[in-house]
């Protein structure tokens, strides 16, 4: 006995509708983009690869840096917006703008040039009689008393600005391991030392302020051990030419070291 004909019409109408809502949900996600912006400094950006893309800004955004690694691993949408050279001010004023309620991720790699550190360890590699005591000092003094300040404003405004967005902070690897490799400088055992000394007050701090946050933080230190300046298989540029190139990760830092840790997290 057959259905009658209105229930026939109505469970075929029925089924289409179902169909077609399916077809949309399914267009929907299928458009749906990951979005990642990537914050920070030249550790961020991927000084220290020697490649960089043409993108006009002078920033020295690397293919090799660890945003865009991130980015082709997780099929990513990424604005790229770290910047060699920059402090917490300019990613509070030239860097947020790509951040919104829709952001995925975000990762941030930033304090560092605020402390002065660049010139910390120009002046390190000064030879004898000069020292670098004072301007060690000095930097550690920042770290403790204003950096944390600087970072929580960078934090807040990274929270209003991607409120659903999961936050990754990575920090900075020690840089030497108490050799002397290098003709052109010389940073004395005594002086290495003192700078690793910095390094793990910068990577303490870091770590507390963005914990207060409740942002997941990456310490690459350990990653990075046996992989100093002057270590058999380096990550990181002693004195390079350009000197920008000097003291930063290179591809193999970029890619062994942050980019793995960074891609176990998210």
């Amino acid at each position: 006995m057959s259905l009658p004909r209105r229930i026939t019409a109505m469970a075929a109408a029925l089924a289409a509708a179902v169909v077609s809502v399916l077809a949309l949900t399914s267009g929907a996600a299928q458009a749906q983009t990951f979005e990642y912006v990537a914050l920070g400094d030249s550790y961020a950006s991927g000084v220290g690869t020697r490649s960089y893309l043409d993108d006009g800004s002078g920033c020295s955004r690397s293919a090799a840096a660890y945003p865009s690694l991130l980015a082709e691993e997780l099929g990513a949408d990424l604005e790229f917006a770290a910047c060699g050279g920059a402090k917490t001010g300019d990613v509070l004023n030239d860097q947020l703008g790509a951040l919104s309620a829709s952001t995925d991720l975000v990762t941030i790699t930033v304090g560092g040039n605020d402390t002065g550190w660049a010139g910390v360890v120009q002046r390190c590699a000064y030879p004898y009689p000069w020292t670098c005591d004072a301007q060690i000092d000095a930097a550690e003094a920042y770290i403790r008393n204003q950096l944390p300040a600087r970072l929580h404003a960078v934090y807040d405004a990274v929270e209003a600005a991607a409120p659903n967005a999961q936050v990754v902070v990575l920090g900075y690897p020690r840089l030497f391991n108490g050799e002397e490799c290098n003709a052109i400088t010389r940073i004395s055992p005594g002086e290495q030392s003192q700078l690793n000394a910095a390094a793990d007050l910068l990577a303490s701090v870091i770590g507390t302020v963005a914990a207060s946050h409740d942002f997941d933080y990456i310490d690459v230190r350990s990653a990075f051990h046996g992989h100093a300046v002057c270590d058999d298989t380096e990550w990181l540029n002693g004195i390079s030419y350009p000197i920008s190139e000097s003291y930063h990760p290179n591809t193999a830092g970029q890619r062994d070291g942050y980019f793995r840790l960074l891609d176990a997290l998210v």
